[in-house]
């Protein structure tokens, strides 16, 4: 097994920064100077210097450029999630670049809404929502799952395997990472009457729209994606047509507090939530797994013999990197928080990714080391009311796939140049968007032990 080294020596990302555009600027009075723009290249390729920086000098601290207060330390980002009455959800889903008219009018010819349903309910309709959402994804159904996801992994690297062995390389995000948990999701939630690709070109689409920066000229294209998911799913949920015992023939049954049955749009507010956070961002979390595997000297083939070395590292990389890098809340009313005063309607971005380096909770976090005693305290995803109900399956599938990935293409490396890949930069998602691999011939597989190391 695998076991930490708290006391190694730390190279590699997260400890310097990638350029003389990578770090923070001196910073004082609680204010960062010179922060940069969260869509910035540089931020995404790594952002560790700067949230070590607001987390020392402004664990809370507004940001001029996007309007929104950064909560940056974990005991803070933790105290809002468990008080979803005093630091409300209801902006969870809210774009975060406004949609402008032409856009709006897309949408609304597709009779696009986004009602309370699961991240974005505060009322009393959410614990019952939730329920359903959970009875698919309870431990029992989890397990279940495993010959399932095993299944379809292997085809994958079937086809993966036979592109390699033709051609050289592959890219595991595009053909591996992004469809086993569309598949799987299609099956465990018996959805039908469409194909793989189309669900990931639409949720692809709605992530880009709702927490990206796109031009105007695209907010028009992704608008066009997103209303055609949203016409699909309410014509799934009205339509009748659902298998007997899939989730969304469940919420067709579900009823409210009140007694009356769910409204065809908060149904459709449900799945939207569900079949987005059930497949891209698990695929992210996979493609953020194999990609820092293949980095890390001597652990694929560890990985590939080895009991519970996948599933340990699989949690250290959401400790360190998780896909779901912020998150927001609104607060109710005025309240303080981490030493700061904040009016009502104030706008927080959860920094999630910075909490999990938080060197209160975490001891040398920059270090990647699997077993750490206290690995499950991460904020991955999130906690209290509102904990992501997905995050057994989300766990489960990327430690299959790292330890099915390792098994079935043991001599694959890194192609060369691929080290530092492109990132997906949205406001609350990054990952890579490509684990390029190749084989290399007869060059002898590495099995330098697993040390610590930074990410």
């Amino acid at each position: 097994m695998i076991s930490p080294d708290l006391d190694a020596p730390a190279p590699g990302r997260g400890t310097a920064p990638h350029g003389p555009a990578a770090g923070p600027a001196t910073l004082g009075n609680r204010e960062p100077l010179g922060l940069p723009d969260l869509f910035d290249d540089g931020f995404i390729g790594n952002p560790y210097p700067w949230l070590d920086a607001l987390r020392v000098q402004a664990p809370v601290h507004h940001d001029p450029g996007t309007g929104l207060w950064l909560v940056s330390r974990h005991r803070d980002i933790r105290r809002v999630l468990l008080d979803p009455d005093r630091f409300l959800p209801d902006n969870a889903q809210h774009a975060v670049t406004p949609l402008p008219v032409a856009v709006l009018r897309i949408l609304a010819r597709a009779g696009f809404t986004l009602p309370p349903a699961l991240a974005n309910n505060g009322t009393a309709s959410h614990p019952g929502l939730r329920r359903v959402v959970t009875r698919f994804f309870n431990a029992h159904r989890v397990a279940s799952a495993v010959p399932v996801i095993e299944r379809i992994a292997d085809e994958l690297l079937s086809v993966a395997r036979a592109r390699i062995d033709t051609t050289g390389g592959c890219d595991l995000f595009t053909s591996f990472a992004q469809a086993l948990p569309c598949r799987v999701l299609m099956e465990l939630l018996g959805i039908r009457h469409v194909d793989a690709a189309t669900l990931m070109r639409w949720s692809d689409a709605s992530l880009e729209l709702f927490w990206g920066r796109p031009t105007p000229q695209r907010q028009l294209e992704l608008a066009e994606r997103v209303g055609e998911f949203h016409q699909w799913l309410t014509q799934a949920v009205r339509g009748g047509t659902a298998a007997p015992g899939s989730f969304i023939a469940a919420l067709t049954r579900h009823r409210l507090p009140d007694g009356k049955p769910l409204d065809v749009e908060t149904a459709v507010g449900a799945c939207f939530f569900v079949f987005i956070a059930g497949q891209s961002t698990t695929g992210q979390l996979i493609s953020t797994v194999l990609h820092r595997a293949l980095t890390e000297p001597g652990l694929w083939p560890r990985v590939a013999r080895e009991a519970g070395v996948a599933e340990a590292w699989v949690e250290e990389v959401l400790r360190r990197e998780p896909p779901v890098t912020t998150w927001r809340r609104v607060t109710a009313c005025t309240t303080e928080l981490g030493g700061v005063q904040l009016p009502a309607g104030a706008q927080l971005l959860l920094m999630l990714m910075g909490s999990g380096s938080d060197p209160e909770v975490f001891a040398h976090p920059e270090r990647m080391c699997p077993h750490r005693p206290n690995i499950r305290h991460h904020l991955a995803f999130g906690t209290g009311r509102h904990r992501c109900p997905g995050a057994s399956l989300a766990r489960t599938e990327a430690a299959v796939a790292l330890r099915a990935a390792a098994r079935r293409l043991p001599g694959v490396r890194l192609t060369a140049g691929a080290e530092e890949p492109p990132m997906l930069g949205l406001l609350s998602f990054r990952a890579p968007l490509q684990v390029a691999v190749e084989s290399p011939g007869d060059a002898p597989v590495p099995t330098a032990a697993v040390g610590p190391r930074s990410t």
